[in-house]
């Protein structure tokens, strides 16, 4: 299945190893590492990447964006032109003074390790995430191709029959802000170990756990805050951290106790937001919650 905007939480694992690993610092900048990246964004940190206090616009949202999307849906650009689409553009406002959920963020972040390593970001990603955490069925593809069996995933838009659109256009075209695929048991044991902290030490899993207003996109169940790569929920049964997602085809929430003791995957194969189906969405938020009071039980 496709983890969609859970792959963030990936991206946050391997730059949180680094730091662990002193490869990175959260205070290390744009500019330091990525020079070629436009003047504007040099003084944005990796800290303000990974919450989401950058400031810096999405790309995903931008109309000619969209439109190359859809006119080359199976030939993905590389990850820097994916930035190419906000190039122009300033950060909305002073980084680190307010919280607006980005896609550019994470593209950003996996360019971060790659400089920082001169390794591609898939490869750390095995090396840092997926072989020490057991993960065999978990990939960043650039294709559309799904292993089988998968979950398929439909675009559902009564009284038409619903349309399976599983393999609609090539991960490429999200990368680390929502390329991930995996299967649910891979996807309950990453974020089992990424809230207790394994793929990073202390002092950095603190820094994380620093919260601050904010919405995972789409919104988690109860009362959300935004960490370092990872949102926190508080619910009527209790706090639970993780993160959510949804792309074409796809609704995903995974959230585990801050122990890693206990978690919960809800998976809807179907894209539902609350901009497109208010009432549907407010349903899936409790299913959510009913999530999260069962596994605390």
């Amino acid at each position: 299945m496709r983890l969609a905007s859970v792959a963030k939480a990936f991206s946050g694992a391997v730059a949180l190893s680094l730091v662990a690993d002193h490869r990175l610092t959260l205070s290390d900048t744009i500019g330091r590492w990525l020079p070629s990246l436009p003047s504007a964004w040099s003084a944005v940190t990796l800290r303000e990447l990974l919450q989401h206090t950058s400031g810096i616009p999405d790309f995903s949202k931008e109309t000619t964006f969209l439109d190359a999307l859809r006119a080359s849906l199976l030939v993905p650009p590389t990850p820097p032109a994916l930035l190419t689409y906000v190039a122009d553009k300033r950060p909305s406002f002073t980084p680190g003074s307010r919280f607006r959920y980005s896609n550019s963020d994470n593209i950003i972040v996996g360019l971060m390790v790659e400089a920082a390593t001169g390794h591609t970001y898939e490869s750390e990603l095995r090396e840092r995430v997926f072989g020490p955490l057991g993960l065999t069925q978990t990939s960043l593809p650039s294709g559309a191709g799904m292993l089988t069996p998968f979950v398929h995933g439909y675009e559902v838009d009564p009284p038409k029959a619903a349309k399976d659109i599983s393999e609609l256009f090539t991960a490429g075209w999200t990368w680390a802000s929502g390329g991930i695929v995996s299967t649910p048991r891979d996807a309950n044991a990453f974020v089992r170990a990424y809230v207790r902290g394994a793929t990073t030490n202390g002092a950095t899993r603190a820094a994380q756990f620093s919260f601050v207003p904010g919405d995972s996109e789409p919104p988690g169940p109860g009362e959300n805050s935004a960490g370092l790569a990872v949102f926190r929920y508080r619910t009527r049964c209790g706090t639970v951290y993780g993160h959510t997602g949804n792309t074409a085809g796809y609704t995903q929430f995974i959230a585990a106790s801050a122990d890693g003791s206990r978690s919960m995957i809800v998976s809807i194969s179907a894209q539902i937001t609350p901009t497109a189906n208010e009432k549907r969405f407010a349903e899936l938020r409790g299913i959510y919650t009913l999530a999260v009071c069962a596994a605390l039980a």
